[in-house]
């Protein structure tokens, strides 16, 4: 996990990634084959796939331009999330990037069976599963607000 800013966060600000991870554990094929429709909707396959969990999950597409600006305000401190995404295979593995109160972590998978195979066993549009996917994070994963 990457975070921007000055104070730590304690556990409880932090129970998002926790939750995220076992969103993404319990859902491996769903966001398969999601990422898979999506990559093959998008004219640039260097674009990203990003999870933004403010104010509702929901997922956003990360240009590579813009996460290379960011790279850049933030002294390269995102360098890493950048060689994950030059290096992997779509056909084989899943990258995301999540978002939530000025932090980034990097969600990254080979499903079992491969992207191409999730997407041809879903029976849903790529909409249907992009609100089915939205609709289920906003049930699992909660961003607590600063008080």
């Amino acid at each position: 996990m990457i975070q921007f800013g000055s104070s730590p966060p304690g556990d409880q600000a932090n129970q998002w990634r926790y939750q995220l991870d076992s969103f993404v554990e319990e859902h491996q094929n769903a966001l398969a084959a999601l990422a898979w429709g999506l990559l093959q909707e998008w004219d640039n396959h260097q674009d990203a796939i990003g999870i933004d969990l403010q104010p509702q999950p929901h997922f956003v597409r990360c240009s590579r331009q813009a996460i290379e600006e960011l790279n850049k305000k933030v002294n390269r401190q995102i360098q890493e999330i950048l060689g994950v995404l030059d290096g992997y295979n779509p056909q084989e593995e899943v990258v995301m990037i999540a978002i939530a109160k000025g932090q980034l972590k990097l969600i990254h998978f080979k499903p079992d069976p491969f992207p191409p195979v999730c997407f041809e066993e879903v029976s849903k549009t790529l909409e249907e599963l992009i609100q089915t996917l939205e609709e289920l994070m906003a049930q699992k994963i909660v961003i607590l607000t600063d008080s």
